[in-house]
């Protein structure tokens, strides 16, 4: 009988083994597919409407930015499906969505792109009107050419290319960011995930009196710096009369409004990386975001007080997410249950549906113009 039972347990275990691996590789090829007839798409749409670039580019930065949501709704598919949930908890973030924003967050994996991804999709005009700033790797990957037309920034790593990426930064806030009136800007200031950042992060922090930090590591301030420094709150030091004086006389200037701190908190402490985003080989999951919602006005210009201000946010995430792994919860036994993200099935159906028509119309097109060629 214990044979028998040993038996029928190793079976099924095989089995359960046997279907992973198939599920595995049936998600890997749609996810391969859906690259296929949804990013060409978008190129070929945009290459369509370039002449309303020209002529009417308002118009054409409003389509733009829905084609980009509706491609950043793909990537959210492939989170949906594979049943890796996010919640929500802490400030309410609903008052800074059509407002300019700053969002920072902790970066652990290749995961935390998707994840805010699949966390914005389902929030109103956020992801049109968003703009990204990433390292320059991404520029050569597959997704490299939608960000490039979207206009995001590819910001370059490393202590010699630091203060020339920077100058870059400021260029593209004026000449991107400004004119096509984009409202969130997401950045990641510990300039690389934490598996990889954690030992240089640690041995810094010895040298110069820091925190010793292991769910995080230390941040940079040269990007937020720059950040503040062209799109930051004006500081002005006059009297209230004086500036009643000036106002009618000068322009405002676009500024940041809040600065978005989200702390990204993954079961266990084990990050969800891209590879098992796309195979779905973990099982499904509840990934945690804490929000910190700050006026831009509390924030330091200064850079000293700046970079303090910063660093005390990477503290408080270190104590958060160490009671997190620990017991569950952000802030005590206390915490009020959070919300949980709620993606549009018929919608995902419906930009498929349409990703793919635009696939065959296209293909057609261009099977034509070559028969009229040759």
């Amino acid at each position: 009988m214990t044979d028998t039972s040993s038996s029928t347990s190793t079976l099924a275990r095989l089995l359960n083994s046997v279907v992973n691996f198939l599920k595995c590789i049936a998600r890997t090829l749609f996810v391969l597919v859906n690259n296929c007839y949804c990013i060409p798409t978008y190129v070929v749409w945009m290459a369509l409407l370039f002449p309303v670039k020209v002529y009417q580019p308002q118009i054409y930065w409003r389509i733009e930015g829905l084609f980009f949501h509706w491609l950043l709704g793909m990537v959210s598919t492939w989170t949906w499906t594979a049943g890796y949930d996010i919640i929500e908890h802490g400030d309410d973030i609903q008052k800074a969505i059509s407002d300019r924003t700053l969002v920072i967050a902790n970066h652990q994996s290749t995961g935390d792109v998707p994840i805010l991804m699949t966390t914005f999709n389902a929030k109103q005009n956020v992801l049109p009107n968003i703009m990204w700033i990433m390292d320059k790797v991404f520029k050569y990957t597959n997704f490299g050419v939608v960000s490039i037309l979207h206009e995001d920034f590819f910001i370059s790593s490393g202590r010699k290319k630091r203060e020339e990426s920077l100058r870059h930064l400021t260029k593209h806030l004026k000449e991107s960011y400004i004119p096509l009136d984009r409202k969130w800007m997401i950045l990641f200031p510990e300039g690389g995930f934490l598996c990889k950042r954690r030992e240089v992060s640690q041995n810094y922090a010895k040298k110069n009196n820091l925190p010793i930090l292991e769910n995080v590591s230390l941040p940079r301030v040269g990007a937020i710096q720059t950040i503040f420094d062209v799109v930051g709150p004006t500081q002005n030091n006059n009297s209230n009369q004086e500036l009643n004086n000036t106002s009618s006389m000068t322009v405002s200037k676009p500024e940041i409004s809040w600065v978005l701190d989200i702390t990204i908190a993954y079961p266990q402490g084990k990050p969800i990386d891209l590879p098992t985003i796309i195979t779905g080989s973990r099982p499904p999951c509840e990934t945690v975001l804490f929000y910190r919602l700050f006026p831009s006005s509390v924030v330091p210009r200064e850079p000293e007080l700046l970079s303090k201000w910063l660093h005390d946010r990477w503290v408080e995430k270190e104590s958060l997410l160490e009671n997190f792994y620990k017991h569950g919860t952000f802030l005590g036994t206390n915490q009020t249950e959070g919300s949980k993200i709620q993606q549009d099935p018929l919608r995902f159906l419906v930009l498929h549906l349409f990703f793919i028509t635009s696939s065959y119309i296209h293909y057609n097109m261009f099977a034509y113009v070559l028969s009229c060629i040759w």
